[in-house]
């Protein structure tokens, strides 16, 4: 990752960043554990670009746009340039293992919803 000028990040060890312009949000994200890697950048051909320079160094498969990842799935609507999170296939999961399908429902002080838009911008490090 060195000879490709990503820099780790010092908060998450499996988290490599690398500056390509000087927007906001001009970055590409490399996300790499055990055997799974996920990238992610605004601009889709930078995308493209590290994937080919990556299947030359390394034997990869493209498994395409990732669909589930750490028990979350992740719904796009391209058009929209929106993306949403779930947990339902895995809250269900974890209802089943503790038999507690049938079990009361109750609130919870956390919103059932939230948003964060385009305009928010909490940094590459955390800040």
């Amino acid at each position: 990752m060195k000879s490709q000028v990503f820099i780790r990040s010092v908060k998450n060890p499996c988290v490599y960043l690398k500056r390509v312009s000087n927007e906001t949000f001009g970055l590409v994200i490399l996300v790499l554990y055990v055997d799974d890697m996920q990238i992610a950048a605004k601009d889709k051909s930078e995308v493209e670009k590290l994937k080919a320079q990556l299947i030359v160094e390394f034997s990869m498969k493209d498994l395409g746009s990732t669909k589930r990842i750490l028990g979350m799935e992740i719904h796009r609507d391209e058009k929209d340039g929106k993306l949403w999170l779930t947990q339902g296939t895995y809250t269900w999961k974890v209802l089943e293992r503790f038999n507690m399908l049938d079990a009361k429902l109750v609130g919870t002080l956390w919103r059932i919803t939230s948003s964060i838009n385009s305009q928010q911008h909490f940094g590459p490090f955390g800040h």
